[in-house]
């Protein structure tokens, strides 16, 4: 068995660029053999700074190639479905990057598509491989916050007037799987579900639309069994927020304005106790967060351990993006069984 996944990447986006090759090429066990981009001549610097030597014209190259295991695909939302499918049919597994489609119904067939090839398929929701994370999932499972009541998350940033003056960018466009709930609200809605451990019953929302229908602010509330409420906040018009906080029968748990990006930097919490209005804050030794994900999808490829979590989990996610994205349009109250029927 080989000790080393040998990656293909299917366009050289910023996310790839800045955080996943270089976490690929630095790991333990993977290897990047191919980097596929639109225009090679602009990926030449990085392949030669990353030493890969394979940089051809278009994806299919990439998936042609017998020596390569699995591919990276950090292509706009759109595009997600297509390419993974094609992927897996070359019989390559896949890691996507988030969100893993545009809808619920294109991440079943994904999915689908996966089991039937006997390949791994895994969203690129990176932060839930960070030590901080995990404490803090420890933390909540061991009742140190008593019963979970109330999780808020936000994740917003600004675009620059002449991004948002670009009528061609996928973000900002409803037909390319753009908007804020898309983009970066799937962050706090898979914060959500991973801490209260359950599905939400149901969702309400409010959005702010762009010209093409596209949502720039979006804020919305899910219900879960037993009365756990959760606020998602997502926008491309406001400052700086990336955060969540999570409130419980007997205290809080609260993080700074980088909780799913923290870099390599020490990542602290604060923990309050119950009456606390000053509470102790704590610190977790700084990781790559994209490094640790890449090492755990590589060892799942190499049958050392499981997918910390399958494309069905990714399913779920979608399910509750798919209502909320349906309550803000429609000023409506989305019961997401009836919504999932």
């Amino acid at each position: 068995m080989p000790d080393r996944v040998r990656w293909g990447i299917l366009g050289n986006a910023n996310i790839a660029r800045r955080c996943v090759i270089p976490a690929m090429q630095k790991s333990r066990n993977s290897t990047v053999r191919s980097l596929g981009t639109r225009n090679p001549a602009a990926a030449a610097a990085l392949a030669a700074q990353h030493g890969i030597t394979s940089v051809p014209k278009g994806y299919e190259a990439v998936l042609a190639d017998p020596a390569i295991d699995a591919v990276y695909i950090p292509l706009p939302n759109y595009l997600h479905c297509d390419w993974t499918l094609k992927a897996l049919a070359a019989g390559k597994h896949v890691l996507c990057e988030k969100p893993l489609a545009c809808n619920a119904a294109e991440a079943r067939r994904m999915a689908d598509a996966a089991e039937k090839a006997g390949l791994l398929l895994m969203e690129a929701f990176m932060y839930r491989f960070h030590p901080r994370t995990r404490r803090i999932k420890e933390l909540v499972s061991q009742g140190a916050i008593g019963e979970p009541r109330l999780l808020r998350t936000s994740f917003c940033f600004s675009m620059d007037e002449v991004t948002l003056a670009d009528a061609a960018n996928p973000r900002l466009r409803p037909g390319t799987g753009g908007g804020a709930l898309l983009d970066v609200g799937c962050y706090g809605v898979s914060v959500a579900r991973y801490f209260f451990g359950c599905e939400p019953e149901r969702v309400q929302a409010q959005a702010v639309y762009n010209a093409s229908g596209t949502d720039m602010l979006f804020a919305g509330t899910l219900l879960f069994p037993g009365g756990g409420l959760a606020t998602v906040e997502a926008g491309f018009m406001a400052a700086l927020q990336q955060t969540y906080s999570i409130t419980g029968s007997r205290g809080s748990i609260e993080l700074p304005h980088d909780a799913f990006i923290p870099w390599e930097h020490d990542a602290v919490y604060t923990l309050r106790g119950e009456h606390d209005e000053n509470g102790r804050l704590y610190s977790v030794a700084g990781a790559d967060e994209y490094q640790l994900m890449v090492e755990h999808f590589a060892d799942a490829v190499l049958g050392r351990e499981p997918l910390a979590f399958s494309s069905l989990e990714s399913i779920g996610n979608m399910l509750v993006l798919d209502g909320l994205a349906r309550a803000a349009r429609d000023g409506m109250n989305v019961l997401l069984q009836e919504a999932q029927a």
